[in-house]
């Protein structure tokens, strides 16, 4: 059980951007380092997929529903890791779930939907990184692994201690992003290498990832009491990218009760969590079904 009683003396609140930016600065509040790089990978993308691809000899015409997919994950990339949302979640644990579910449920799904396999398979399907990405890439190992490291996150002791340290706060959002990317390769399959589940299998796949996350989403839904310091008494720091701040904390107020900020969070995350898995559920679905009809394929997913 977490004590202590968050100020909520003044009128300001975590929520209002005109007070987020002129307390904490442009930088830390819209992280223009995090801009810069955002429209560097979209350089690099529109790129390698438009007059570079030339230069790559099993390149093929990137789709325009590949592009629209790659852009919007691009933007969710930086409205998760750069906007406002970022700064918001030190403060509001439902936040800090919204930016969950969208860096690592929905984010990599678009960017691995919208990236051509010409393009994977040159630039990372490489001698040495082969029989890695292989291996990680196993739909055991992939589940698993990124089930379980978002679990081990949201424990109280690993996220109070995450929110209050610049180095492990990137860290843990690093490898949570890394492990996303691989546990949505065996349903994307963008190479056919990686291509190891039929469509039943992946329906079996999707319906297990939703399975092994909902404990962390129960517990954090129906404790009886707030489980993160963080939240009950503020952050010390303000970890951003590239940025990090001590906050003093007598200057905001919370506009949700920390427990009924905690169930919230935990609800907008399994609500985002079955929106997510279900549209691809009957997206694979689909697919399968117009395989058993002998119909061709949308060229949605990359093959």
């Amino acid at each position: 059980m977490v004590t202590g009683e968050y100020s909520r003396k003044t009128e300001v609140t975590v929520l209002n951007l005109i007070d987020l930016t002129e307390t904490f600065g442009f930088r830390a509040t819209w992280n223009p380092e995090l801009i810069l790089l955002t429209a560097l990978i979209g350089l690099a993308y529109f790129s390698l997929t438009g007059p570079l691809r030339r230069t790559f000899p099993e390149a093929k015409p990137v789709t325009l529903t590949q592009k629209l997919s790659f852009s919007i994950g691009l933007l969710l990339f930086y409205f998760g890791m750069g906007s406002p949302l970022n700064v918001a979640g030190h403060f509001l644990f439902s936040a800090h779930m919204l930016q969950q579910s969208i860096l690592y449920l929905m984010m990599p799904l678009l960017l691995l939907a919208g990236t051509p396999s010409w393009l994977i398979r040159s630039l990372f399907y490489r001698k040495g990184l082969k029989r890695l990405l292989r291996v990680a890439s196993h739909p055991i190992t992939a589940i698993l692994l990124f089930n379980a490291l978002f679990s081990f996150y949201h424990m109280p002791v690993m996220l109070d201690m995450a929110m209050n340290n610049l180095a492990m706060h990137n860290l843990i959002h690093l490898v949570l992003l890394v492990t996303a990317i691989l546990m949505w390769l065996p349903v994307i399959a963008p190479i056919p290498e990686i291509h190891r589940l039929s469509e039943l299998q992946k329906l079996a796949y999707i319906f297990a990832n939703g399975v092994l996350i909902t404990p962390a989403c129960a517990l954090i839904i129906f404790s009886e009491t707030a489980l993160y310091s963080t939240y009950v008494n503020g952050p010390s720091m303000l970890c951003a990218p590239f940025f990090s701040a001590p906050i003093d904390k007598s200057m905001f107020a919370v506009p949700l009760v920390p427990l009924e900020d905690q169930r919230l969070g935990g609800i907008i995350m399994k609500l985002l969590q079955e929106l997510t898995y279900g549209s691809v559920l009957a997206y694979v679905f689909a697919v399968w079904y117009r395989k058993e009809k002998n119909q061709p394929d949308d060229g949605l997913i990359p093959q």
